[in-house]
């Protein structure tokens, strides 16, 4: 009875789900992804020169991350989920009505910022509102079905970026992609929000007539916010480990994506064959995302054998040297898709108070850091043994932390085994 009383109409469900998949979608179908280096050249920057872009990029993530995480919980996230597409799409702007590097400069760190104010709010909205509908447990297909409509974004941008840069240039490109922001900031509009009375925004000289009698119900501060989300991870072990987890697993595989084109380029193949090959690592991570609800019933070795399989498929892959490692590689991108949307549900699933966003934020930092230490480290192997040992290189980190898990699995059940044991003893008594 208890059970069936507290299930939730699926309407509601849907519509969170519809409006999370739409934004995910829009956010990714932004046609200046596949041409914006060739942007960069054509304005004439060199290869330094656009390293150095990148590294803008990673750098006003990592500077706006946390901050943005603790204003997503001390305001409202959904406003922040409108926010961003907007920062966005002024960057998109910037690049394409004054093309040279101080906008192109500009416009990273407005796009640094604006993935910034989602990556917090939007995983700590989606599982607040999950939470309250009683469907918390389809947190991570829905996360990974959300993914996938990213991948699918990314996918069409793709396909449609050539003949609109054909037809219309540089600018029509930027136009269609600021376009596509305007439409996930409307699409933000439709996100419920309900928080606590605890946690939710709070209107100035209001006060909520639901909150407990005795207890304020003004939210903390955005420096109150942050410093709780700070201690939540400092404090809890289990909390800790999983923000690094999450951080180690969606740094390296997602650094590596940014070098496949080399990759493929060393195969032998020609240039026209490298986005076919490319295509077939997206298939891939869309599969991975979509085994996110069978991926939930891996165990803590389950888990460590998919890192397993991500470091095998990398090294091999790579090694191989011939087009069709690149079906290797697609099983290892699907499976570290598969590995970090786990990861982010087990996150959520540990995280507890009102820093939700924060804490979230705070592996997003560690996600950008991360992977700025691979960025720099593929850059010194490849220089020296070429792209394939640079990927096989750069798999290490998921057998290292497949070996932690197993090794901590290990000392839990001796631990259990032998508490066990003592409490027999105790039992049988003295003789």
């Amino acid at each position: 009875m208890t059970r069936i009383a507290a299930r939730v109409p699926d309407p509601p469900v849907r519509r969170l789900t519809i409006t999370l998949y739409g934004y995910a979608f829009l956010s990714d179908l932004v046609l200046l992804y596949p041409v914006y280096a060739l942007l960069f050249a054509d304005t004439g920057l060199s290869v330094g020169q656009i390293s150095s872009l990148f590294v803008i990029w990673s750098a006003a993530g990592i500077l706006f991350e946390v901050p943005s995480g603790a204003w997503a919980d001390a305001v409202s996230r959904r406003l922040l989920l409108r926010l961003a597409p907007l920062v966005t799409a002024a960057a998109y702007a910037l690049w394409v009505v004054v093309p040279s590097y101080p906008a192109f400069a500009v416009g990273f760190l407005l796009w640094g910022a604006g993935g910034a104010l989602v990556s917090g709010a939007l995983e700590a909205l989606v599982w607040t509102e999950l939470d309250r509908l009683g469907a918390v447990g389809r947190f991570p297909r829905v996360l990974g079905r959300a993914r996938t409509a990213g991948v699918l974004g990314v996918l069409v941008s793709g396909v449609l970026a050539g003949p609109v840069l054909a037809a219309g240039g540089y600018p029509a490109v930027g136009v269609a992609s600021v376009l596509a922001c305007l439409l996930a900031a409307a699409v933000a509009a439709c996100f419920p929000e309900h928080r606590p009375p605890s946690t939710a925004p709070a209107v100035a000289g209001e006060r909520d007539p639901e909150a407990p009698s005795g207890v304020d119900a003004d939210d903390p501060g955005w420096w109150d916010t942050l410093c709780a989300g700070v201690a939540q991870v400092r404090a809890h072990p289990p909390v800790r480990a999983t923000v690094l987890l999450v951080a180690v697993v969606a740094a390296d595989w997602g650094a590596l994506d940014e070098y496949t084109p080399l990759l493929a380029l060393d195969t032998g193949v020609g240039a026209q064959v490298v986005p076919l090959l490319l295509l077939l690592l997206w298939a891939g991570v869309t599969t991975g995302g979509l085994l996110a609800p069978a991926g939930e019933r891996l165990s803590g070795l389950g888990y460590a054998a998919l890192l397993v399989v991500v470091a095998g498929a990398l090294a091999g892959g790579a090694l191989i040297a011939h087009p069709a490692g690149f079906v290797l590689l697609a099983v290892a991108f699907g499976a570290a898709q598969l590995a970090t949307v786990l990861a982010d549900a087990r996150l959520q699933a540990r995280i507890t108070g009102s820093s939700r966003a924060t804490v979230t934020s705070l592996a997003g930092m560690a996600t950008d850091v991360l992977i700025i230490v691979t960025y720099i480290g593929y850059g010194l192997v490849a220089t020296a043994a070429g792209n394939a040992v640079a990927f096989a290189v750069a798999a290490g980190p998921y057998l290292i932390v497949a070996l932690v898990l197993v090794a901590r699995r290990r000392r839990r059940t001796a631990s259990a085994g032998a508490r066990g044991g003592s409490a027999a003893v105790g039992a049988r008594g003295p003789k």
